[in-house]
C-alpha cells in the first residue's frame, strides 16, 4: 500500500514539475515572439522613414516626371549622385 502512495506522489510531483517547465517554455516563447514582432514593426517604421527621407531629399529636377536625370554614364552631364539617389528612392531612372 505504501508503494502505491509513493508512486502516486512521485507521479504528482513529476506532473507538477513538468507543468511548471512546460508553462515556462510557453511563456518564454510568447515573450520572444512579442519581442520579434515589436522589432519587426520598428524596423518597418525605420525603412519607411528612410524611404521618405530619400524622397524628400531628391534633387528638384528628379521630383518631376521625366526628371532630367541623365542615365548614360558616357554622357558628360551624367551625375552619379543624382542617379544613385533616384535609384535609392525607388524611382526607375530609365523612365525619368
Amino acid at each position: 500500500m505504501s508503494a502505491v502512495n509513493v508512486l502516486r506522489f512521485s507521479a504528482l510531483a513529476f506532473g507538477v514539475f513538468y507543468g511548471i517547465t512546460h508553462q515556462a517554455s510557453i511563456s518564454a516563447r510568447h515573450a520572444n515572439d512579442a519581442l520579434n514582432a515589436e522589432y519587426n514593426h520598428k524596423q518597418s517604421l525605420i525603412n519607411k522613414a528612410k524611404a521618405e527621407f530619400v524622397k524628400k531629399n531628391l534633387p528638384k529636377d528628379a521630383k518631376q516626371p521625366g526628371g532630367g536625370i541623365v542615365t548614360d554614364p558616357e554622357d558628360p552631364k551624367f551625375d552619379l549622385e543624382a542617379y544613385l539617389t533616384m535609384t535609392a528612392a525607388g524611382q526607375d531612372p530609365k523612365s525619368a
